[in-house]
């Protein structure tokens, strides 16, 4: 099967993130088994076991790509159209078999990021303009709450893939060497749909009561920011702001972690969550999409309603080392259930159903002519 992704960032990309991550673990996955796989995305791009075409900027590849389509990936057997907020809208330039991947649906966090108009018209454009154009596309979700959240907004439920994240750590084969002083770690892009704000106002109250230390490492709009909140607030000198790390650091910080602490407000699939869990070290996090999907609530770790709760929680849990223990172990049972294989099978799963239904309509389609 010849396999085109469109996406909107490569590897390289130096704000590339987890949907870069299973972007590549799904490419590789698959060349592996024997399909032919390329990538589309925008500029800048680096070397990978499949060709990867650049495909102008942040905003100008939207517009390239249906050129680029037509010109190099025609023939494909099945274009993967990722959608980061907004999709490429492969329906209006590929008449063959598609999937639109989705990791979450933004909703509100637009407001975020863009101006109110702006937002207003992304918000209508995910809602109304998504499930109309691709009413005859398979899509495929990350998580069982992004499927969910697709179907609410009028995706056809048949339509809708579940393929959920694998993990891209290696786990540990020795002991994990857990901190002798309570740390506790929070790993991920530095962005506001992860509400470091709350976290860090959260950790003053929690500090005080707990001791030790807590490591935020991630890179990404909030950094420079949180970096200014933390240099300049008293209570808020037991926070270390390590940046982007190493896979080899990621690792450290996992072992080393009492807790691994998430107060994002929305995700695809808490990928970090289930890394975390590889290294016996549980959750605690909001009750929010995508999180619920990764953390079992009182089995792999602690889900919350509110920041008062967040507080109870975390100083109960680093009280408690054999609560601790009990949802690591559960944590770590849980996460190497998730491999890439697992995922890949999965997409399959769902590319054969796209590549049949949509030779079942062109059927039907010619007999009615």
């Amino acid at each position: 099967m010849r396999v085109l992704f469109v996406a909107w960032r490569d590897l390289a990309h130096p704000k590339a993130g987890g949907s870069e991550v299973v972007v590549d673990q799904l490419a590789t996955g698959l060349q592996a088994r024997g399909h032919d796989v390329s990538l589309l995305c925008a500029a800048p791009i680096a070397p990978r076991p499949y060709p990867v075409v650049a495909n102008g900027g942040e905003y100008s590849q939207y517009l390239l790509a249906p050129f680029q389509y037509a010109r190099r990936f025609r023939h494909v057997d099945l274009v993967v159209d990722i959608a980061n907020g907004i999709p490429f809208f492969s329906p209006l330039w590929c008449r063959g078999p598609r999937l639109c991947l989705v990791h979450h649906v933004h909703a509100e966090q637009w407001a975020q990021y863009f101006p109110g108009p702006i937002a207003a018209a992304a918000n209508f454009v995910e809602k109304r303009g998504v499930p109309l154009v691709y009413r005859n596309t398979h899509f495929v979700a990350v998580s069982p709450s992004t499927a969910h959240d697709l179907i609410d907004t009028g995706v056809d439920a048949n339509h809708v893939h579940v393929v959920c994240n694998g993990v891209s750590v290696e786990p540990s084969t020795s002991p994990v060497a857990r901190s002798a002083e309570p740390t506790f770690v929070a790993l991920g892009r530095l962005a506001p749909n992860k509400q470091l704000d709350r976290l860090l106002d959260i950790w003053a109250r929690v500090a005080p009561m707990v001791g030790g230390k807590l490591i935020i490492a991630g890179d990404g709009p909030e950094r420079e920011r949180i970096e200014a909140r933390v240099r300049t607030e008293p209570t808020l000198r037991s926070v270390v702001v390590e940046g982007r790390v190493s896979e080899a650091r990621k690792t450290e910080l996992l072992s080393e972690a009492w807790i691994i602490v998430h107060t994002s407000e929305r995700e695809g699939w808490g990928l970090v969550l289930l890394e975390a869990g590889l290294f016996d070290t549980p959750a605690l996090a909001f009750r929010v999409p995508g999180v619920v999907d990764a953390v079992v609530d009182g089995v792999t770790g602690v889900l919350v309603d509110d920041d008062d709760e967040f507080v109870d929680q975390w100083v109960a849990l680093a009280a408690d080392r054999d609560r601790r223990d009990r949802l690591g172990t559960a944590a770590n049972a849980r996460a190497i259930e998730f491999s890439w294989d697992r995922s890949v099978d999965e997409f399959l799963k769902a590319a054969d159903a796209a590549i049949k239904d949509h030779r079942e309509t062109k059927r039907m389609a010619n007999h009615g002519n």
